[in-house]
């Protein structure tokens, strides 16, 4: 089983970043291969702009995803809603990339936790047929939710997170 982290934030020391490694390294731990695609380091065109169809990191990330089982998916809110990234991030897959697999939605917040982001990737996920698990987590308070080692500091989250990620691998060897 191979599972693909994305997240809606660049660099893997974002909060999303950090959120999306601790989810793929459970998944590691239950025995899936795991990849993450960094934003940073291959940054993928905005749709519809001059040459983006030709651009060699989109044909790449298009290729991963397809060959991937599942996602382990993080965003963070901005103004109540995913951000931009992550929604490029999906524009630039369609069905035949996605259809029919298991998502795993993850959010973070400066504020108060809520679902706004969460419901959105669902909504959004929906039309592209994929699978989004029932279980969520969305972590508000960010700044203050990960220790100096970058580990979540709440055990309702750690214990929620675990939940996530097994409920994405179950899922996929359901649907396989």
């Amino acid at each position: 089983m191979k599972i693909l982290g994305l997240s809606g934030e660049y660099r893997t020391t974002s909060k999303c970043g950090m959120l999306v490694n601790l989810a793929l390294d459970i998944a590691k731990g239950m025995g899936a291969e795991v990849v993450f695609w960094d934003l940073d380091t291959d940054p993928l065109p905005i749709v519809g702009e001059d040459g983006c169809w030709d651009n060699e990191n989109v044909k790449r990330f298009q290729e991963l995803a397809t060959s991937c089982d599942a996602f382990l998916v993080s965003s963070p809110e901005y103004h109540g809603t995913m951000s931009g990234a992550m929604k490029n991030t999906f524009d630039w897959l369609y069905g035949k990339h996605i259809s029919g697999k298991p998502v795993g939605l993850m959010s973070t917040l400066g504020g108060a936790q809520n679902s706004n982001t969460l419901n959105h990737m669902r909504i959004m996920l929906r039309w592209l047929h994929a699978w989004p698990v029932p279980e969520q987590l969305a972590i508000g308070k960010v700044k203050e939710a990960f220790d100096d080692d970058g580990e979540l500091v709440d055990s309702e989250h750690k214990e929620r997170l675990e939940k996530l990620v097994k409920s994405v691998i179950d899922t996929t060897k359901k649907l396989s």
